[in-house]
């Protein structure tokens, strides 16, 4: 019960950030987002350590996603700096396809 209780929290948490993540209009709201979507991956992680013979396959799951985390925030801190250099604000409206101005 108490698993169950953990994956659907992880799950709201993952939609959460998802429906964020689509209607966000600057980078830093899409930041917001996607840690969040991360963060319910982390939650979601831990049943895997309470069942005997699951934990080696949660560490290794685990491993990859600090890894893709932290390469993911490295990325989105970026765009932010180059983003705001580039127009003096981090609204994402006047960007289109391809990163041309309309």
């Amino acid at each position: 019960m108490e698993v169950a209780i953990i994956l659907v929290t992880s799950v709201a948490i993952l939609l959460i950030g998802f429906l964020t993540a689509l209607s966000s209009k600057d980078l830093v709201r899409l930041l917001i987002a996607l840690e969040l979507m991360f963060g319910s991956v982390f939650l979601a992680l831990i049943p895997l350590f309470s069942i005997e013979g699951w934990a080696v396959l949660g560490f290794a799951i685990a491993v990859a996603t600090v890894f893709t985390s932290s390469g993911e925030l490295l990325v989105l801190i970026t765009s932010i700096v180059i983003l705001d250099k580039k127009t003096k604000t981090v609204a994402t409206d006047s960007i289109t396809i391809g990163g041309d101005k309309a």
